[in-house]
């Protein structure tokens, strides 16, 4: 039942996206339309700046998985496996940065981005998620599971420091890996408050932010619009339909220590 209720917006949307407009007013509500059309599908790739905007959404998305998963794995092997003075310290500090809301850092990244000239760059939304206290915690519950055994035969056998993270552990924390992958991806897919402060040229939009602007001051075509949002759901759609079978898992495994 309570997924059933919170699915009722998404079929809202689909039912929306195939109305015409006359249909959009008609009362009673048409929860399934009488006379479905796919034009306002058609209608979304008409308008200036989408294909360029999904463009650059699949640049950020990909951009920021990349950099957020290197960065945390990386962190997450030194916390979990690496002895060094002050290490629990620190890994609390890192914690006590989930507490503070990401809306009051906008300011600071903004004269930061400003001062490397990347203001109106997409790369202003990649770099700031270097820094993900989520992923690194998860990985390094994950890495924390892991014997040190592991880590011991592959020193025997000579492996570096830098062997023993890529071809040892990462390896093994392949669900979390994937989990995060996901999270990240639908956050960078989804986002809309870092684009608006960022970018400022119609060219370097992505799709959040070309799909407001479909939202008139006086008149909003709903039809076009929640199609366009249909859309944007599709890659995520897809992502998580491949990647599904590892998502619990690596919720579970990324929480806890072994």
């Amino acid at each position: 039942m309570l997924a059933f209720l919170a699915m009722i917006p998404f079929l809202w949307m689909l039912s929306t996206s195939l109305k015409d407009g006359g249909a959009l007013i008609t009362i009673p509500i048409q929860w399934i339309p009488r006379n479905p059309t796919l034009d306002n599908f058609v209608n979304v790739f008409t308008r200036d700046g989408i294909f360029r905007s999904m463009l650059n959404s699949i640049f950020v998305s990909i951009g920021g998985v990349a950099v957020t998963l290197v960065c945390a794995a990386m962190a997450a092997f030194a916390f979990a496996k690496i002895n060094f003075r002050g290490r629990e310290v620190l890994f609390m500090v890192f914690l006590a940065t989930m507490m503070i809301p990401f809306q009051v850092l906008f300011i600071p990244t903004f004269l930061i981005m400003s001062e490397f000239r990347l203001l109106d760059s997409l790369f202003s939304l990649i770099l700031p998620r270097i820094f993900n206290v989520l992923a690194i915690f998860m990985l390094r519950q994950q890495m924390m599971s892991i014997p040190n055994a592991f880590l011991e035969a592959a020193s025997i056998d000579g492996a570096s420091l830098f062997r023993q993270f890529i071809q040892v552990i990462c390896p093994m924390c392949k669900t979390t890996i994937i989990t995060l992958l996901v999270i990240i991806f639908m956050e960078s897919w989804n986002d809309y408050l870092l684009p608006l402060v960022m970018l400022t040229s119609r060219e370097n939009f992505t799709l959040p932010i070309i799909l407001n602007s479909m939202a008139g001051q006086y008149r909003t075509e709903f039809n076009i619009l929640l199609a366009g949002s249909m859309i944007s759901l599709l890659p995520i759609i897809a992502l998580y339909g491949v990647a599904q079978r590892y998502f619990s898992g690596g919720l579970q495994m990324g929480g806890v220590k072994g």
